[in-house]
């Protein structure tokens, strides 16, 4: 006689037959069990999960600033969340401020060679443009595959060989193809007189020229209109310097050198106090707010009078552990001093504070101590009290000022 075929299946008979006999095995089916529903559940809930904030851009903005040198250096690069993106230029706009300085990396356009992603950018400068806020773009860093391989030679992300000099300016006239008639001008690059701005190899401020001119010519080839700013370099003295790094008033006499006064329409400085008033005298050997008038004496011995000047980065720090830091109620005074004195200058069109906001602050705890808004959006005395400058309302914070010495003190 044939036996009939048992539907269930064989394991499942052995387990059934000593289920009694083996209590942990039962355990494990039934967590088994449990374990089934749990992921049946999450397939059905997964489609239902809230969708991420809707922003409208709304009517376009103007700003309202009696004093358009006030100008911020905002850090949106790596701002993921659009409504970040949009309340931080809102913040910017509402503080009276009329321009913005903002880093476009291009490994973040083109992290595959000849293939532009240009939606973050775009994002940015959308919301800009809504808020009234005029652009000065920082372009620079190199992507990966424009840097020697790793088994070869290790390298950071500012690296530019030579032979990709070319291939940045490439990316220059791309992007201000682009973005010509959004943005007020271009910087090219950030602080080259500094290694680990140059790609952590000795600083070369002929090579930098030579990277200058093929930027401005592939730039001014797509648009004989747009601004290219040179320099943008770092405050640094003979004694800070080392052997890596070089002072800017050097690299800044090389440049003038290597003739690159014909390949920048306006000169980037980067200009801070640390612990020093603004009204302190400029001195090669120290470094403080009026060292930008020793860059410009010069562009004056070079004949470059008639350029402008832009300081892109510039401010006080008020982290209570540094050793460069101020007080709070000190950076309120000399920030809003400094304005004043670029205001006096001629030849100074802008004060971009560094820095607005970044987006998290945990990544350096010496920025986000110059940042006037928190990552998570507080809003700091200092943010208030230029607004009040900017359009010359009542200053909240007059109180936290330090008052200045009189002849008879």
């Amino acid at each position: 006689m044939v036996e009939p075929v048992s539907d269930v299946p064989l394991f499942v008979m052995r387990v059934s037959s000593h289920k009694l006999s083996s209590p942990l095995l039962f355990s494990l089916l039934r967590f088994a069990g449990v374990l089934v529903r749990l992921l049946v559940l999450v397939a059905v809930m997964r489609p239902l999960h809230p969708a991420p904030p809707r922003v409208v851009l709304g009517p376009p903005h103007t700003v309202e600033t009696v004093h358009p040198v006030v100008c911020a250096h905002t850090r949106l690069t790596d701002e993921v969340e659009e409504w970040k993106i949009q309340r931080t230029l809102s913040l910017v706009r509402e503080m009276g401020a009329g321009t913005i300085v903002e880093f476009f990396p291009w490994p973040y356009a083109e992290s595959e060679r000849g293939t532009y992603d240009w939606a973050h950018f775009d994002r940015i400068m959308r919301h800009a443009e809504n808020q009234g806020l005029d652009v000065i773009a920082r372009l620079g860093m190199v992507p990966g595959w424009a840097r020697p391989p790793a088994e070869e030679k290790i390298t950071n992300a500012n690296y530019l060989p030579d032979e990709h000099f070319e291939t940045f300016a490439q990316y220059v006239a791309a992007f201000v193809g682009r973005y010509g008639d959004q943005v007020d001008a271009i910087i090219i690059w950030n602080e080259p007189n500094l290694s680990g701005e140059w790609g952590e190899r000795a600083v070369d401020p002929e090579a930098y020229t030579w990277l200058l001119r093929m930027s401005y010519e592939a730039a001014h080839a797509v648009d004989p209109d747009v601004v290219v700013m040179g320099g943008a370099l770092a405050p640094t003295t003979d004694a800070e310097a080392g052997s890596l790094n070089m002072s800017d008033i050097e690299f800044l006499e090389r440049m003038y050198a290597a003739e690159a006064a014909g390949y920048f329409d306006v000169l980037a400085v980067h200009t801070y106090g640390h612990v020093s008033a603004p009204q302190d005298a400029p001195d090669p050997a120290v470094t403080n707010f009026r060292r930008i008038e020793l860059l410009r004496e010069i562009m004056h011995r070079n004949g470059d009078d008639d350029k402008p000047v832009v300081i892109t980065e510039g401010g006080w720090l008020d982290d209570p552990r540094s050793t460069i830091g101020v007080r709070p109620g000190q950076r309120i005074t000399y920030t809003l001093a400094a304005f004043e004195m670029v205001e006096g200058w001629p030849w100074a069109e802008h004060l971009c504070i560094w820095n607005f906001r970044l987006p998290l602050d945990l990544r350096s705890r010496r920025d986000a101590y110059y940042a006037l808004v928190s990552s998570d959006f507080y809003i700091k005395p200092i943010y208030y009290a230029i607004q009040a400058f900017a359009r010359e309302w009542e200053n909240p914070y007059q109180l936290w000022t330090i008052a200045e010495p009189s002849a008879a003190d």
